[in-house]
């Protein structure tokens, strides 16, 4: 398993931490020579991207292009999200989580499907189960993911025949950082833990590695017949029903 993407090129976004970071270490382990690209530094062949930016998306395919000369797995997993209810969200918060969570994905896409027809590539979306769900006061962000599923569907069927697959994974609570500093600020981090584990029937949250392996799954030739797909990753949290 260790040389499954040798020969293979990877962009994956976001990858400065969590979920993004594990995936372009998991890759690279594997035999890709992986480019990622985020706001901040990262591991790996770094671009910096602002993908608040609208023409942030074709710089960065256009700087794998030119570098590499092939895109052979692109993993959209930079995301944002800011609380608040549709009376509380401004304008300006709804544009910039649909910009960054939905429309960068849609541009990157646009502008790496001609690499990636050429080698028969693979996309990963990170989506999220709050694409199937939602939590309080995410209204911008779950319409996003909600969003991005759909996207995923969409590329699949115009795509596929092109030997483009295209497939999503929705996580749920994840140990990223920003969850970790969470639970942190809360004033008994380790009561707060155990509600959290008691939503889940493994009684955990997930680590970003355990995302990673299924994305790298999808990316794979292993999975070859798999396209159009959103893969839950949550510990079977939206399966429990709530008790009264």
């Amino acid at each position: 398993m260790m040389g499954r993407f040798s020969g293979k090129v990877a962009l994956v976004t976001g990858a400065s931490s969590g979920m993004g970071q594990a995936t372009a270490r998991m890759l690279a382990d594997q035999g890709a020579r992986v480019f990622t690209a985020q706001r901040g530094a990262a591991e790996h062949e770094a671009l910096v991207a602002d993908f608040t930016d609208p023409g942030a998306p074709e710089q960065v395919v256009n700087a794998v292009r030119k570098a590499a000369g092939q895109l052979d797995i692109l993993i959209n997993n930079a995301g944002v999200m800011r609380e608040g209810t549709v009376e509380e969200t401004t304008q300006d918060d709804w544009h910039l989580q649909l910009q960054v969570n939905l429309t960068a994905p849609f541009l990157l896409t646009r502008h790496a499907m001609p690499l990636l027809k050429q080698g028969r590539g693979a996309i990963v979306n990170v989506g999220s189960i709050e694409g199937l769900g939602s939590n309080p006061r995410h209204p911008a962000y779950c319409a996003s993911k909600a969003g991005l599923h759909g996207l995923t569907r969409a590329v699949a069927v115009d795509h596929s025949p092109d030997g483009v697959r295209c497939n999503a994974v929705a996580p749920g609570w994840i140990d990223t950082g920003l969850n970790v500093d969470f639970i942190e600020s809360m004033g008994d981090p380790e009561e707060f833990r155990r509600q959290i584990g008691r939503i889940h029937p493994v009684r955990r949250t997930g680590l970003p590695e355990e995302v990673a392996r299924l994305i790298c799954w999808l990316a794979s030739d292993e999975a070859s017949f798999v396209t159009g797909q959103i893969y839950t990753i949550d510990g079977g949290r939206t399966s429990q029903l709530s008790l009264p």
